[in-house]
């Protein structure tokens, strides 16, 4: 893809989804399968990352268990 002048990498992310948005309307995609896919794809670019904000989930729901008596904090 070519740079147009002035279009930074922003540019070229909006021009990428939107042509991926196009494409899932096109062949009938609901919106929820195309979030799923561009939420995975990030993820996949992004090591670590699934696994740290599962990690941090965790200790928020453990957090809120303490909190509430649920659970007993060591």
């Amino acid at each position: 893809m070519a740079d147009k002048p002035n279009q930074g990498w922003q540019g070229e992310v909006s021009e990428l989804l939107a042509r991926a948005a196009r494409l899932c309307v096109e062949h009938d995609v609901e919106m929820e399968p195309f979030m799923r896919g561009a939420t995975a794809a990030y993820f996949d670019a992004r090591p670590g990352l699934r696994e740290y904000l599962e990690d941090k989930q965790l200790q928020a729901t453990l957090d809120e268990l303490r909190k509430a008596g649920r659970m007993a904090s060591a």
